[in-house]
């Protein structure tokens, strides 16, 4: 097997692509707008639903706190988790992040990603 681009892990069992996205990505918290790039990367894999990674720089950490929760995925590497808060308003392990992943999945390093079942996610 040829090695991967930069972005794409190709395994037997698991095709793994990372796009930028075309559009605009906000992401909120009840009211209030916690992320938002028109810089996000889609990512890819297998039968999951798209995840879009926002870079850093476009993501408000003054609502998130960084949590002691950790998950291994042997195709990124480890993530990191960071709670949310708006308005009076919590939801633990939120977001995540490969701050250091392999160096195939390199284009979502200093991204992070929302659970869809804490946030609200708008791309268009």
């Amino acid at each position: 097997m040829s090695n991967p681009s930069p972005g794409m892990v190709s395994h037997p069992d698991r095709i793994i692509t990372v796009e930028p996205f075309p559009g605009t990505v906000s992401v909120r918290f009840g009211d209030v707008v916690i992320a938002s790039s028109t810089k996000a990367l889609e990512l890819r894999e297998g039968s999951y639903p798209p995840v879009f990674y926002i870079p850093f720089e476009d993501i408000y950490f003054e609502h998130l706190e960084r949590s002691d929760s950790q998950t291994y995925c042997q195709f990124k590497g480890d993530a990191s988790y960071w709670g949310v808060s708006a308005q009076g308003e919590a939801a633990p392990d939120a977001m995540w992040a490969y701050q250091t992943p392999y160096d195939e999945m390199q284009p979502i390093k200093d991204h992070g990603a929302f659970d869809r079942s804490k946030v609200t996610i708008d791309a268009g």
